[in-house]
């Protein structure tokens, strides 16, 4: 009789579980991803664009060319930070989806395909990668490094890593 145990080189066997329709599972393609990205990076540039112009932080890049002093960016990340709470609270609070990841049919789940609390969008998956690019050099590395990983098999940036998150299909 042969038996896992009598077979070291055997894989372990696990009970299939039927899918619940009601939660999806198909991961969001890497197109589905990268739309809702451009769409959601549209939405800050209309919005955050013409108060960094007016609040005169293109004044200061211009001036600096480019290297913006630490104290002249925090204050605007902790800005952007807000702003992008404030658009993006009702589709996050409620469907765990950006405007753009609406449009675009997909959603992030944690890891057991529940919505995520907002805190742990927030403070888990937004606010490392954001503190992240501001880092002179690093933080372009980091940002380079996060946003590649989405070639993994399972398609998980290093945010969704961080926040124990995973983006998946609506559709």
């Amino acid at each position: 009789m042969n038996t896992q145990s009598d077979n070291p080189y055997q894989g372990p066997q696990a009970p299939l579980h039927a899918r619940d329709p009601a939660q999806p599972n198909d991961l969001a393609t890497r197109t589905a991803r990268l739309g809702a990205a451009v769409i959601d990076s549209l939405i800050s540039l209309v919005v955050m664009g013409p108060v960094m112009y007016l609040g005169g932080y293109w004044d200061v890049v211009r001036a600096t060319r480019g290297h913006v002093p630490m104290a002249t960016m925090l204050p605007w990340l902790v800005f952007g930070l807000v702003v992008f709470t404030l658009i993006q609270f009702k589709p996050l609070m409620v469907n765990g989806q950006t405007w753009g990841k609406k449009l675009c049919g997909i959603r992030i789940v944690d890891l057991q395909g529940q919505v995520p609390t907002l805190s742990t969008l927030l403070f888990k998956r937004v606010l490392p990668v954001q503190v992240a690019g501001v880092i002179p050099v690093l933080g372009s590395v980091l940002i380079a490094v996060d946003i590649l990983m989405i070639f993994r098999d399972d398609h998980r940036c290093l945010h969704d890593m961080v926040a124990g998150t995973r983006v998946v299909s609506l559709r």
